[in-house]
């Protein structure tokens, strides 16, 4: 992957809000089948210090075009990968993949940041 999606300054650290965004045009290509995946991600977090700035998230969501990954892999690095660069109190990523086979995905990946 490209570099880390950027952050800038939360100017209401000390209030609990929550953000979502969501993404309706993921793709990936499914390592097995090498078929494309299709999917919206939908990113929900209380941000602490800093927050997710878009323009970078939607660079770093165009990296997993070509990449091939499963739903169940894709979700959880994304979480792993936006925790690291906004360092929220909480976050979830929420995959809704289109139907292969007939079949839909929801991939759901939480997190929460340990109160010290």
């Amino acid at each position: 992957m490209s570099g880390a999606v950027e952050s800038f300054a939360n100017q209401f650290p000390d209030r609990e809000y929550e953000i979502e965004i969501n993404y309706p045009e993921f793709t990936a290509v499914c390592p097995k089948t090498g078929q494309p995946d299709f999917g919206t991600i939908v990113i929900t977090y209380v941000p602490a210090k800093t927050c997710l700035e878009l323009k970078s998230l939607k660079l770093y969501f165009f990296d997993f075009r070509n990449r091939g990954i499963f739903y169940e892999h894709s979700i959880n690095t994304i979480l792993d990968e936006l925790v690291a660069s906004c360092q929220p109190r909480r976050m979830t990523v929420i995959g809704l993949f289109n139907p292969r086979g007939g079949m839909t995905s929801k991939i759901t990946a939480r997190y929460e940041a340990v109160q010290v």
